[in-house]
């Protein structure tokens, strides 16, 4: 099992285990998966998310950006050894010795957007504070995200899943077709604040709203997606929820993969 090691001036604070199937979420809100307790680090900075047998991190339009390799990224295609820098912080992804690295099934695409941030990176140590968290009540609000299948195929499909993959490859929860599609073409992520859609690899790009997706973006409700020859329209719901009743775990949704 793949881990990452959480290293602060060169003292490790503490080892994460990556999961295969389940998304890591890393920031300054008590809501995440690795808590990261520094004000050069967003609430929700970034995320690292099990696609086919490899993991990619992506980052989440965070204040002051993610570095692999000290060079900043938007996602990355983890591999043994690589150096992710969050604020001030580093975590360390690397296997087991006795682990095989899998393929990172990019289908030759270009794995990851870079550029040098030599100076970019000195306004880290720059940056304010945020807005203190509203306080928590009693009550949560919480939000349904639904696919609906267009072009005739019909169908739903409910994001219940902390991440929904899409693609080519059968065993994605929604499955597409098309020539230039990746195996994982895209991921929505859900998360507190909503459902986030997020490319992932193929020559074809996602669309939503017949604007090409370049990074992770918030989905809105009647946003058209397109992927490959699906077309997805999707609808967000919001209903209020006591605490008591709110489920802590996600609850997997049957495969819904239309032809």
């Amino acid at each position: 099992m793949p881990t990452l090691k959480l290293i602060f001036k060169n003292k490790t604070l503490q080892n994460y285990p990556v999961h295969r199937g389940y998304s890591l979420t890393i920031g300054r809100k008590r809501n995440n998966d690795i808590i990261i307790e520094n004000l050069a680090v967003s609430s929700h900075h970034a995320k690292i998310d099990s696609v086919g047998d490899g993991f990619v991190l992506i980052d989440l339009q965070s204040k002051n950006g993610s570095f692999v390799n000290e060079k900043l990224v938007n996602s990355h295609w983890l591999k043994p050894g690589d150096i992710i820098n969050i604020g001030k912080h580093s975590l360390v992804f690397d296997y087991s010795e006795d682990e095989e690295f899998p393929d990172d099934g990019t289908d030759g695409i270009e794995r990851t957007m870079v550029m040098d941030t030599t100076q970019y990176r000195s306004m880290v140590d720059k940056s304010k504070p945020k807005a203190a968290d509203p306080p928590v009540s009693g009550k949560k609000r919480e939000t349904i995200g639904i696919l609906s299948f267009l072009d005739g195929v019909g169908g739903k499909y409910k994001c219940r899943k902390s991440i929904t993959k899409i693609g080519k490859h059968p065993d994605s929860d929604i499955v597409v077709k098309g020539f230039w599609v990746g195996r994982t073409s895209a991921t929505i992520s859900r998360r507190p604040d909503g459902f986030y859609l997020s490319y992932v690899s193929g020559i074809s790009r996602p669309k939503v709203n017949e604007k090409k997706v370049k990074q992770e973006m918030i989905l809105n409700d009647l946003d058209i997606i397109e992927i490959g020859s699906t077309k997805l329209q999707f609808h967000e719901r919001k209903r209020i929820k006591s605490r008591e009743k709110i489920l802590s775990k996600d609850h997997p949704a049957p495969q819904a993969s239309p032809e």
